[in-house]
């Protein structure tokens, strides 16, 4: 990004040269697309004005036709707030990665106040905004300037110098549990839910690595990646596009304080309820029809699903003594949208494809198996943990020593949990190749220190392997 009423130059390498102008229009930020560039090639680049010039940056070009492996590091929700970008730090140092993968919650809406959600010790750390941009985000002046805060921070510009990212929203880029016509934190007070929406997203459009999918159009960000023959990943919006509101619990008791299972069974399941939209899911069943690649990769929300009923005839009997739901645990995923997860888990099953979630939003690492309602075995979910948001254990009020005793219950509650990490922050790097796709997870000891380490002891692994009688999470042998 450049000052106001410079005239910025981008050169790669003695190839290419040219100038753009930063306009207040635009937030005076720039963004140049560089035509004529070799496939599968690393460049160089920097920006220069009349006084200054930006450090060299270095970035990719999808690679085509025959391709061995690709390597991407995943992460989420970076609330500053809450501490140190130590994640966006320890990725920085790799030298390895064909991109960053980043799911959304990119920025919060929030404001750093100490009753501000994750935000109690912002003080002590010199995490909190400044004087003009600590509220609550409702205007395109103050979405702005909380991306030119973030962008300020110097791991994260680091990182975004030397790898390129591929990114997608969630929520919090407008507002906490959005969905397409409003969201939960926002209220009539706050003013139009739609202009609020479009301004958060025109900000976005602004100050994030996105080309528009349709010009003059900053709604609409589902698009697909493909690393020539191995991997085509296909970014999806899952919040703000063709989102039905969520459901609520609290509207499906009884006078009596009793769940009214039948009914909340019929809505959850709902063939009108939609969480990608029709558009978007045409789109991605044309997508992943027209693919001949290895790996059909999602980039998106969790698709993480937990018993339904409380009566499985599956549950062992100690299983059954620490139930305590007879419904989907998160309504605000997949598991609220069930008819349409169950049309995406089949595209993948009648093409016959090699199915991978990417997922964040929970603050949570995972590796998941994928099945549907007929509890075929479809594909695997590997979930990022957060870069600064808290996990589970502070939803949860946990103490470290009852982390293991949380984690195991929760392997009780979830269908198909082959992993689980609930109170740590970090980052994984998944690495396809033609004989199976790796997920590796990598956990920051602290965040509330500039000194951490990697704590080696809780990262881990874990494969899926491509074709019928595989599509299944695998250990890692060593």
């Amino acid at each position: 990004m450049v000052a106001p009423s410079r005239r910025a130059q981008l050169r790669f390498g003695h190839w290419v040269s040219g100038t753009a102008d930063a306009k207040k229009a635009h937030d005076f930020t720039v963004k140049v697309d560089v035509r004529r560039l070799s496939a599968g090639q690393t460049y160089y680049y920097r920006f220069l004005t009349s006084d200054s010039q930006s450090s060299v940056g270095t970035t990719l070009t999808l690679p085509e036709g025959s391709v061995d492996l690709v390597r991407l590091a995943v992460v989420s929700c970076a609330n500053y707030p809450a501490g140190y970008f130590n994640v966006y730090r320890e990725i920085s140092k790799r030298d390895d990665l064909d991109a960053v993968v980043h799911l959304g919650d990119y920025i919060y809406e929030y404001s750093s106040s100490a009753d501000s959600y994750a935000a109690a010790d912002a003080a002590s750390l010199n995490h909190t905004f400044p004087a003009d941009n600590d509220l609550e985000l409702i205007r395109l002046k103050d979405y702005r300037r909380r991306y030119g805060i973030y962008r300020g921070d110097a791991d994260l510009q680091t990182l975004h110098s030397k790898v390129p990212f591929i990114v997608v929203w969630d929520d919090h880029e407008v507002a906490n549990d959005a969905w397409e016509n409003g969201a939960g934190n926002h209220n009539a007070s706050e003013g139009d839910y739609g202009i609020r929406k479009l301004e958060a997203l025109q900000a976005y459009f602004e100050w994030m690595p996105i080309r528009p999918v349709i010009e003059d159009n900053d709604e609409a960000i589902f698009r697909t990646f493909r690393f020539g023959d191995l991997v085509d990943l296909h970014m999806l919006d899952t919040r703000h596009m063709g989102r039905d509101e969520q459901l609520d619990y609290l509207d499906y008791f009884t006078t009596g304080g009793q769940l009214d299972q039948a009914r909340f069974i019929a809505d959850v399941g709902s063939t009108n309820r939609t969480l990608l939209g029709a558009e978007q899911l045409l789109w991605l069943q044309a997508q992943m029809g027209y693919s001949s690649a290895t790996w059909q990769v999602l980039g998106e929300l969790a698709q993480l699903k937990g018993r339904q009923q409380a009566n499985d005839p599956s549950l062992t009997p100690e299983e059954l003594a620490r139930i305590n739901t007879v419904a989907p645990y998160n309504l605000d995923a997949w598991d609220g949208y069930q008819y349409e997860r169950e049309v995406v888990l089949g595209t993948a099953k009648q093409l016959n494809k090699n199915l991978v979630v990417l997922a964040g939003d929970t603050h949570n690492a995972w590796a998941n198996n994928l099945k549907d309602l007929n509890g075929d075995q479809i594909g695997v979910e590997f979930a990022t943990a957060s870069v600064s948001s808290p996990g589970l254990e502070e939803y949860l009020e946990l103490p470290e020593s009852l982390i293991g005793g949380a984690e195991q219950g929760i392997g009780v509650l979830v269908d198909d949990l082959d992993y689980l990490n609930i109170n740590q922050r970090g980052y994984m790097v998944v690495t396809f190749t033609a004989q199976e796709a790796k997920a590796d997870w990598y956990f920051v000891d602290t965040i509330k220190s500039r000194d951490y380490a990697i704590d080696t002891a809780r990262s881990t692994s874990r494969i899926v392997r491509p074709g019928a009688g595989n599509r299944r999470v695998e250990s890692v042998v060593t």
